[in-house]
């Protein structure tokens, strides 16, 4: 949008819509012929047809383009909100946020003004640069991407509870204290049955880039078959009712399906998956935004019979999803009961996550990251002595195993 923004004016508007073009060249005739009057060409227009206008704009440079042109520009883009609505524009899963809040000052009830005006102001300032700078932040973040799993929610069967839970594929490694590390669908006659895990992300807010999944290599069967789906897809979103249903979440993981408590916002297209005892990565067509949500991964197809009762079983070794964390920039607090969001801004720390700044020097990250992996250390202790508690027919691994993940013979 070279025309209005900054008044650098062009004389290529002809791919532009008439409407756009007619308003332009008037704009630049305006300017040309130096009326002479104290109103902004803002108060030639309807401010609907300024806003239609505006709604061309999908750079957040261009919010701050127009807002440089003036003072009453940038008070028409403050007024009007135009940064929040480039915002849930690109990013509609931003539509929850009901209150910002500037993290290194308290909220704006700290405004040190009377009139109630001057409050409101501040209100929209605040909020346009909360909103632009979470834009920017989205689209043009240096942070690595990071595993944002948080939980392993439920798995749509389980062949052999809970020595094959779903919890198993957080794990990295095949084998965990000794034991097989997986987990195992239960068998079908029928190779076309899809399978389905449901995963939690991390809390805050996350621009998820990447899911990647290693099938299981069953390395104490003849031959090490893999048990691995033809083709996998993803789906992102969030509980219908948490107030209704998300205590049911609490005790993890489910064991039956739980596909009707979500609602999925974002669907990927299908990814073929291949048979082979690797990680494989699969790349989103666009990064996807997620607040504090669920990842479903949908596994498409059976690949492998097992010998032994010629069934066709799906089995994971290991699922990490990647994405670039927005904190400690941002941080998003779901508010009880409706589950509304109140978005958390810290602009002292927006250069963390828009330079390339390594993880020592961003101490809430690194923190966060130590979290993530207690948390998920904890989750398999737990399934663990669960294991040991009950019926055990897991296989263990012999005395000589070594660490570096080498195949061992197993005994029962």
């Amino acid at each position: 949008m070279i025309f209005v923004l900054g008044r650098c004016y062009a004389h290529n508007y002809m791919w532009l819509q008439p409407e756009l073009l007619m308003i332009c060249s008037w704009l630049e005739y305006m300017d040309c012929k130096k009326i002479e009057t104290s109103n902004s060409f803002i108060d030639w227009l309807e401010t609907d047809v300024f806003l239609y206008v505006m709604s061309f704009l999908d750079d957040p440079a261009d919010i701050a383009t127009v807002s440089a042109v003036s003072c009453h520009w940038r008070r028409f883009v403050i007024a009007n909100g135009l940064a929040k609505q480039l915002c849930l524009k690109n990013f509609p899963q931003l539509s929850g946020i009901v209150e910002v809040v500037n993290g290194n000052e308290g909220t704006t009830n700290s405004v040190a003004v009377n009139a109630s005006s001057a409050v409101e102001w501040a209100v929209l300032k605040r909020d346009h640069w909360a909103y632009a700078s979470l834009l920017q932040a989205i689209l043009k973040s240096k942070v690595s991407p990071k595993d944002c799993i948080a939980k392993a929610v439920s798995a749509s069967s389980t062949d052999n509870y809970p020595d094959e839970s779903v919890v198993n594929t957080l794990n990295p490694r095949d084998r965990f204290i000794r034991r097989a590390s997986y987990w195992s669908s239960k068998g079908q006659s029928n190779p076309d049955v899809p399978e389905t895990l449901v995963y939690k992300l991390s809390a805050g807010i996350w621009v998820i880039t990447e899911v990647d999944i290693q099938p299981f290599e069953a390395f104490f069967q003849m031959g090490k078959p893999i048990y691995s789906a033809k083709f996998v897809r993803f789906r992102m979103g969030h509980l219908k009712s948490p107030r209704e249903i998300g205590d049911d979440l609490q005790c993890l993981p489910l064991q039956k399906p739980d596909d009707d408590k979500f609602v999925w916002t974002y669907t990927s297209p299908q990814f073929p998956m291949t048979q082979e005892n690797c990680l494989q990565p699969f790349k989103l067509p666009d990064p996807v935004l997620c607040v504090g949500g669920y990842m479903q991964i949908e596994l498409l197809g059976r690949v492998q019979r097992q010998e032994i009762d010629g069934l066709f079983y799906i089995c994971v070794c290991y699922v990490r999803v990647l994405g670039r964390p927005l904190f400690p920039a941002f941080n998003m607090e779901i508010l009880e009961p409706d589950g509304e969001l109140l978005l958390k801004f810290y602009p002292k720390n927006l250069n963390c996550v828009l330079q390339n700044s390594s993880r020592d020097e961003i101490p809430e990250l690194r923190h966060l990251e130590e979290k993530m992996l207690l948390d998920r250390i904890g989750l398999l202790e737990d399934l663990l002595r669960g294991i040991q508690e009950g019926p055990n027919h897991a296989l263990a691994l012999e005395e000589d195993d070594d660490e570096d993940g080498m195949d061992a013979d197993l005994v029962p």
